[in-house]
């Protein structure tokens, strides 16, 4: 049985490797996962369908972990997203063409872990940052 970090870190990096195969098997059958934009689905195939959607839009990504809290069954990570977005990125609010402009966020997530997989997920990012970044949105002015 894994602890909360140490699935934590299996889930990172089969994110980075854009392992779809791990990825799913990480999470079980019943996981609950949440995200910016009203996302909420169910199942590992759901989960991870959305979680490879970012990886096929951005081939190069990969996120580092910056700082991590585990206490019991849960972990939270907060954590810098990198890539390259260029491919098409299937968004709740539709498709984003590819732009070929980098992104650099930084995001959280929190896990709650049972046994060996991950029942419940939730993802935190700057929906505001990502859209600029992108060139889709243009960057807020500074009061003065």
């Amino acid at each position: 049985m894994a602890d909360a970090r140490e699935l934590g870190a299996r889930f990172v990096d089969a994110f980075n490797a854009h392992d779809e195969a791990r990825i799913r098997d990480l999470q079980s059958e019943n996981v609950v996962f949440e995200a910016p934009g009203e996302v909420r689905v169910e199942g590992p195939d759901a989960a991870t369908e959305y979680t490879m959607a970012w990886l096929q839009a951005f081939p190069d990504a990969r996120i580092t972990v910056n700082n991590e809290f585990a206490a019991g069954e849960w972990i939270a990570q907060e954590f810098t997203f990198e890539g390259t977005h260029e491919a098409t990125l299937v968004s709740p609010n539709g498709e984003i063409p590819a732009t070929h402009k980098r992104l650099t966020g930084r995001g959280a997530q929190i896990f709650k872990v049972d046994g060996d997989v991950v029942t419940d997920i939730r993802l935190y990012f700057d929906q505001v940052q990502v859209l600029t970044q992108l060139g889709l949105m243009p960057e807020a002015v500074a009061a003065g």
